[in-house]
């Protein structure tokens, strides 16, 4: 497939394998093979592969969780979506989450094991170079996020039941407590993933152990998350088993949310209040088995879920009034494929 009918290359992690696989989405939602990438590193993988576009979209980070701990960089051909390896840097511990800073100058990284979360440079060829900070948290450091403005980045400890807040110095990539440093949730809820709204006013916070989500106002000036407005589930209806939700996405003009739920193996959906933020139920919807990870492509259409224990990858038409779900195709990934990345193309 020519990239003149492609909208976007997806790029899919996958862990056992160590490999990325890479593909273009048509517009009109079929995916079609672009090329497999092998990231080179440990003989053993990691338990995931996590990974993190620069804000041009020129380049992709790909974190390995087994010693010696490293990042990878891949620069991104605008045009075919193909991956070209520049090299690999340290980083201090098997990080479970990466995320590029707004200048794309800066990589933070947080740590699942080690309760740390490191701030690393990015030098100009696109290496990660050695962590200039690294900071100490409550147990399980789950995701590092970056505001939209560039001037605050959130943090959670699953362990802890807390979302640690910090001011972030774009210029010296310098991270210093925010006031309060951090915001508690009800314990053993387990905070693992949270994304910021479009409109830059309010948080959403899913909860790995309870399969909670938590939705707080953000207060874009002063870098804060304010009171809990609400709390609801990503649980389908009736479950009483063991919750193991894990991932939680937004569309691209914040209307819709959905929740990926492992136990049960669902995608929830939910319609978002233009105005408050709250969430009301749109459904559950079956996916891949473990759906550890999903995203959505910036025009807002497409949902793409993979499942850990299925290597395969789901697609969904994303209804645009209602936010319901339509499954479309599966499509065969490498092993244990648990992290996303969807970039539009480059024109």
């Amino acid at each position: 497939m020519s990239s003149a009918s492609a909208e976007a290359f997806v790029y899919v992690g996958n862990s056992d394998s160590q490999d990325i696989t890479v593909l273009a989405l048509k517009s009109n939602g079929d995916l079609t093979p672009v090329e497999t990438v092998v990231v080179p590193g440990p003989n053993k993988p990691g338990n995931s592969l996590p990974m993190a576009v620069s804000p041009d979209k020129t380049r992709l980070f790909v974190g390995l969780r087994n010693e010696p701990f490293s990042v990878t960089t891949f620069t991104i051909d605008g045009r075919t979506g193909k991956l070209t390896r520049i090299g690999s840097g340290p980083l201090p511990a098997s990080m479970a989450y990466l995320s590029v800073d707004g200048t794309g100058k800066y990589l933070a990284s947080a740590a699942y094991f080690d309760h740390i979360i490191a701030i690393s440079s990015i030098g100009s060829d696109g290496v990660v170079q050695t962590a200039k900070q690294i900071v100490a948290t409550q147990p399980n450091a789950h995701c590092v996020v970056f505001d939209p403005t560039n001037r605050y980045l959130l943090h959670t400890s699953l362990g802890g039941d807390l979302v640690y807040q910090q001011k972030f110095d774009a210029g010296t990539g310098k991270l210093t407590p925010n006031a309060p440093p951090t915001v508690s949730v009800k314990a053993k809820s387990g905070p693992r993933h949270l994304v910021f709204s479009p409109n830059n006013k309010f948080v959403y916070l899913i909860g790995e152990l309870d399969g909670a989500i938590h939705v707080f106002s953000w207060n874009a000036v002063t870098g804060t998350m304010n009171a809990e407005m609400q709390v609801t589930t990503s649980l389908p209806e009736g479950f009483s088993g063991k919750p193991w939700a894990s991932d939680i996405h937004l569309t691209p003009n914040g209307k819709f949310l959905y929740a990926s739920e492992r136990t049960t193996s669902t995608l929830a959906a939910f319609r978002v209040d233009a105005n408050t933020g709250m969430l009301s139920s749109i459904g559950s919807y079956p996916t891949e088995k473990q759906p550890r990870a999903f995203n959505i492509d910036a025009s807002g259409r497409y949902l793409l879920a993979v499942g850990q224990l299925s290597n395969s990858m789901t697609s969904y038409l994303i209804d645009k009034t209602s936010g319901k779900l339509t499954m479309l195709k599966d499509y065969l990934m490498g092993k244990n494929p648990n992290w996303v990345e969807i970039i539009n193309i480059r024109r």
